[in-house]
């Protein structure tokens, strides 16, 4: 079943070649075209100032479509499933004032195996600009009704915590991974922390992670063989700040390693972090660097749970301004997006890729910027199609929806 979004126009042209010489492809024809799509009057529909679109895959393969909106007093986070044939009525898991809501920060609904929801948001908890805490929420009636938030950290200090990564642990408990400020109080670095909240809402296995890391980029988790895979952007002591990875095996959490050696060092954090999946038995994860001023967008497999990874395929077409998501696809290959420039605009790009190190030509999502306001897009898949959501700056803001068709 196809999944049927927003028609679009674009442009075809094959004869502007990326440094490997592989085609970059600008889709010149309808949309609908391509991939059987059609206009969905059950489309969801998103308010002026929504933002911040995010994307899962429940265990039975709706797709979870979450997005932030303005409400006359605050924010409200909703969501809306797509089941293959058409989208759910729009439903809401949180509303409420004081929420710190953020272009790179962006609340998360998932689904666990047992059939309940959960739901993080960002709230501030104090006068200073990025004091701010998580809010997670449990729904066990697929989003009527929602329990009362938890907060992970219980540290009580009023400095960030954010960039909050959800994962199911066993049938029916949430696993949290989040940037934790509360050493930088005491002008200590960001850190990196996770916890287990139970059905019942209580707290376990509340442990910090990395003692140092980046201060703004998103992480990263994927769970394979029931255990999770962290990725999140590192932070030396020489501010190299390279993509490193930290996991389960049997009850422990590893010691954080290095994914790959880029050695980019840079004095600020870039706000660009990077993004895991799983496909088939493998993991695999895009990045963005800018190592010795050559800003590159990477993927790379693992075969061992996250242990080690091959050598990096870099798929960008040398303008790359990162924002990277990844998704698997059976059979083991990945889609991966990012935003790079181009001589005309900013595009949001996609590209398929195998282990082997096949890469497909790339498919033009569509035109967006390089503002902040632009946001980070997301995706999922479904079939043959693959769904992406980003947010238009164009005033007054709004989250965009397109489908296309899975590249070969």
């Amino acid at each position: 079943m196809k999944i049927n979004f927003e028609v679009v126009s674009t442009v075809i042209s094959q004869n502007c070649k990326n440094r490997s010489g592989t085609g970059l492809l600008f889709v010149t024809f309808l949309l609908a075209a391509i991939s059987g799509c059609q206009p969905d009057a059950s489309t969801p529909a998103f308010a002026d100032g929504s933002e911040t679109p995010n994307m899962s895959v429940a265990p039975d393969g709706r797709i979870i479509l979450s997005w932030t909106e303005p409400t006359e007093d605050g924010h409200a986070l909703r969501f809306a499933f797509h089941d293959g044939t058409s989208w759910s009525e729009t439903m809401t898991a949180a509303t409420g004032k004081g929420w710190f809501v953020n272009w790179a920060d962006f609340p998360s609904v998932i689904a666990l195996p047992n059939g309940d929801l959960a739901a993080h948001w960002l709230e501030r908890e104090g006068p200073d600009t990025y004091a701010y805490g998580i809010r997670i929420v449990r729904s066990t009636d697929g989003g009527k009704s929602w329990e009362d938030p938890v907060i992970p950290h219980r540290d009580g200090t009023l400095t960030e915590h954010g960039f909050v990564s959800l994962y199911a642990v066993g049938d029916a408990d949430l696993g949290a991974v989040w940037l934790d400020g509360r050493r930088m109080l005491d002008d200590g670095p960001m850190t990196l922390r996770s916890a287990i909240v139970a059905r019942d809402g209580s707290l376990r296995n509340e442990n910090e992670l990395d003692g140092k890391a980046c201060d703004c980029c998103q992480t990263g988790v994927a769970v394979t063989h029931g255990n999770p895979v962290v990725v999140y952007r590192d932070r030396g002591d020489d501010e190299t700040r390279d993509v490193s990875v930290v996991r389960v095996t049997g009850d422990e959490w590893t010691v954080p390693v290095p994914l790959y050696e880029d050695n980019w060092t840079i004095a600020a954090c870039p706000v660009n972090g990077p993004a895991i999946t799983t496909a088939d038995n493998a993991v695999a994860v895009a990045w963005f660097t800018a190592a010795k001023d050559e800003a590159q967008v990477n993927v790379a497999f693992s075969n061992d749970d996250g242990a080690t990874f091959e050598p990096p395929i870099r798929i960008d077409h040398g303008l790359p301004l990162g924002r990277v998501h990844i998704v698997g696809l059976a059979g083991g290959d990945v889609l991966v997006s990012w935003l790079e420039d181009t001589e005309s605009t900013t595009a949001i790009l996609l590209k398929r890729v195998s282990p082997a190190g096949a890469v497909s030509d790339a498919v033009t999502v569509a035109a967006t910027d390089s503002a902040r306001a632009s946001g980070f897009p997301r995706m999922a898949v479904r079939e043959d199609d693959v769904l992406l959501a980003w947010t238009d700056p164009e005033p007054p803001g709004r989250v965009r929806l397109r489908a296309v068709q899975i590249p070969h």
